[in-house]
């Protein structure tokens, strides 16, 4: 094989497969900045995000990052919308368990597409959250705070959809990362919610 034909093959399977790496990389960054976005929320509630930043600056990248990940699932499903190695469509993406992609069993009982139903679940209620953020923050904030928890629902779904489906995650050493840091912001998420008992 001469070394233009290597290339031109090089460049065909990188042009064929382009859609993959969309929706590989958008759930990457989708994952950190969840990660990071869970870490500083409970980090306001517990002051220690106040700690490394202004006040200001702190709530100015939380807002940031929460468009990043907004941005980046709406990536990762329109990838997948294109992406041919694996056959998602319009239905599949926005009704939970209409995709027949890796069904699940446990203890004999069939779950379906648990993990990919998980990611469109995860969706909605992100969208519900950001949508509330937009319009309430101010004029209701108790509302806002009380569907704000639903973000700790959020990270739930997204850990066992990543961890399940998320090709980078299928073994190794960035598995083991994955459920560390989903160790650390479970963590996090305990103290927060054990302080808010005992306020």
């Amino acid at each position: 094989m001469t070394g233009l034909t290597l290339a031109q093959e090089v460049l065909t399977r990188t042009i064929d497969s382009w859609p993959w790496y969309v929706v590989r990389g958008s759930g990457i960054v989708a994952a950190v900045s969840l990660v990071i976005l869970m870490l500083s929320g409970v980090g306001f509630i517990t002051g220690h995000t106040f700690k490394f930043l202004e006040p200001i600056t702190a709530w100015a990248s939380h807002r940031a990052l929460g468009i990043v990940f907004g941005i980046s699932i709406l990536l990762h499903m329109g990838g997948l919308l294109i992406d041919h190695f694996v056959p998602f469509n319009l239905i599949n993406l926005l009704v939970p368990w209409s995709s027949s992609y890796k069904p699940v069993t446990i203890l004999g009982i069939n779950f379906g597409s648990l993990y990919v139903s998980l990611g469109v679940l995860a969706f909605y209620l992100v969208a519900v959250i950001t949508i509330i953020s937009l319009i309430w923050i101010d004029k209701k904030p108790n509302f806002w705070k009380l569907t704000h928890l639903l973000s700790y629902l959020v990270f739930v779904f997204v850990f066992f959809h990543a961890l399940f489906l998320g090709t980078d995650l299928a073994g190794g050493v960035f598995r083991l990362i994955w459920i560390a840091l989903g160790i650390t912001v479970s963590i996090a998420i305990l103290i927060r919610l054990r302080r808010a008992r005992t306020i």
